[in-house]
């Protein structure tokens, strides 16, 4: 049951994440396109040969605020890929020394690193909510869009959460598997079981 709960929480997160990764991609598109036409439409051929073309291209220009979105939705986009990164082994690993050792002593090395990421995960969220309520009591917005500084944090905040929630599941289960023998974690292939 609480793996199904964790397995649903990592997919809503991932997804979230991948709609708006998929968002923020189309706005640097239309954006780079918007700035690429503005800047032929400024160019001597344009402007020689085809007037009206010229001014036509000059209307376009790129997406005002285009970074500060990008900034805000990549940070809420890497917190909301934790979870499904974490419940599924998806970290990258490096197991020169560790495949030297016996498996029971490579569990154990899994279960400390996953008490530790989970420790830092638990971290960075606390972390967060505290610049989340110092950006809320201080009103700073961005630059060019105005829009409110802690709206990043909080979205942020949020896919924080979850990956704290998933990364303690995964560290508790990773204990539990090295006492008892038994998997509490989805049969993934990066999965170290």
């Amino acid at each position: 049951m609480i793996i199904k709960t964790m397995e649903w929480l990592a997919r809503m997160m991932a997804l979230a994440g991948g709609l708006v990764l998929t968002a923020l991609v189309v706005l640097v598109c239309v954006s780079v396109a918007g700035r690429g036409l503005n800047t032929l439409g400024h160019s001597d051929f344009v402007t020689a040969f085809a007037p009206a073309v010229a001014d036509m291209l000059k209307n376009f220009g790129p997406v005002k605020g285009d970074f500060e979105m990008v900034e805000a939705g990549i940070a809420f986009s890497i917190f909301a890929f934790l979870p499904i990164c974490q419940l599924h082994g998806g970290h990258a690993t490096v197991d020169i020394f560790t495949n030297l050792v016996p498996k029971t002593a490579n569990r154990a090395i899994v279960v400390f690193w996953e008490v530790v990421l989970a420790g830092l995960l638990v971290l960075i969220s606390w972390r967060l909510y505290e610049g989340l309520l110092s950006k809320m009591n201080n009103g700073e917005t961005t630059f060019l869009l105005q829009f409110p500084i802690w709206w990043a944090y909080l979205a942020s905040f949020i896919g924080s959460v979850a990956a704290a929630i998933v990364g303690v599941y995964c560290a508790i289960a990773r204990i539990l598997m090295l006492v008892t023998g038994r998997s509490y974690m989805p049969r993934t292939e990066g999965a170290v079981h």
